[in-house]
């Protein structure tokens, strides 16, 4: 097997890892901030495990000059969990995954910016379009207003987005920082900032975990976390950005569809157009422009 074929598979699993993390979520009773720091220190130590193994060396002033950037990734990344966890409850998991994918539209949105690029009109379709899709999604088109808790679960998915679009924007200002490296630290980072929200909104002392409840969260911090953001970034680097880009959308797909199989969760007619729309849009954006000969 080639190094593009194992690469390919690597990224595929943490693509379909990535798209079940809703279902493990629904099914562990504590907080979305509890879940999001056992996530990060799991996560952590299992991806500087991997550092030691390999014995990359820690580029020790490399990391202090990018510090604050890796501070404000790490907090992005770990109140991005939180937001993301809290969707899945208050609004369907399909639902709230379409809305976590809102992410590469606000990148495009900010990347003129926050990366000097610029912005073209396929770019300012796809916005548009992806705005679309969310009006069908949110149930608006065509039940009128929807709940509180569904408005509450879109704003919580479109809130993860942009934090999760932050952390992106950030890992693009700090290239020379290798990929275990910086995701070691930036987990570290979501768990330590996570920890003082968690002891300030939970009461650690009555929190009571089931077996099955135990077994579904060391699954999100192990294969959910640790695993797959492993398999993601050691693959990356040997494929091409646009199958990088194409294979991403393997997870919302996988999360739809075991939404509706494992939870039931229905989706309407409407709202899967809008799925179309947005997971479209957002894909279309990524793909190179043609260069004109």
């Amino acid at each position: 097997m080639n190094k593009s074929t194992s690469s390919k598979i690597q990224l595929i699993s943490s693509m379909v890892i990535f798209g079940t993390i809703g279902i493990f979520v629904r099914y562990i009773p504590l907080s979305s901030g509890i879940i999001a720091f056992v996530r990060g220190v799991i996560g952590a130590l299992l991806t500087l495990g991997v550092v030691l193994i390999r014995k990359e060396k820690l580029p020790a002033d490399i990391i202090k000059k990018r510090l604050p950037l890796l501070i404000l990734s790490g907090a992005a990344m770990g109140f991005n969990w939180i937001l993301l966890f809290e969707a899945y409850r208050y609004t369907t998991v399909a639902t709230a995954t379409l809305c976590y994918y809102f992410a590469p539209i606000f990148v495009i949105v900010a990347s003129p910016i926050v990366l000097k690029e610029r912005l073209t009109v396929k770019k300012i379709l796809c916005v548009l379009v992806a705005l679309c899709g969310m009006v069908f999604v949110s149930g608006v088109a065509e039940n009128g207003i929807p709940s509180i808790d569904e408005i509450l679960g879109v704003i919580l998915g479109i809130g993860a987005a942009l934090l999760y679009s932050t952390v992106v924007l950030i890992n693009k200002k700090i290239p020379d920082i290798s990929p275990n490296h910086k995701t070691a630290l930036q987990l570290a980072v979501a768990a330590v900032v996570v920890l003082p929200y968690v002891l300030l909104t939970e009461d650690v002392s009555a929190i009571e975990l089931t077996t099955i409840g135990v077994l579904m969260l060391i699954t999100v911090g192990v294969i959910h976390t640790g695993m797959a953001y492993i398999m993601y970034f050691g693959s990356i680097h040997n494929l091409k950005t646009q199958t990088v880009a194409i294979f991403s959308y393997i997870d919302p797909v996988v999360a739809i569809i075991l939404s509706a199989v494992v939870l039931k969760e229905q989706m309407t007619f409407l709202s899967g157009i809008g799925a179309v729309l947005i997971l479209g849009s957002a894909l279309v954006s990524e793909l190179p422009e043609k260069v004109k000969t």
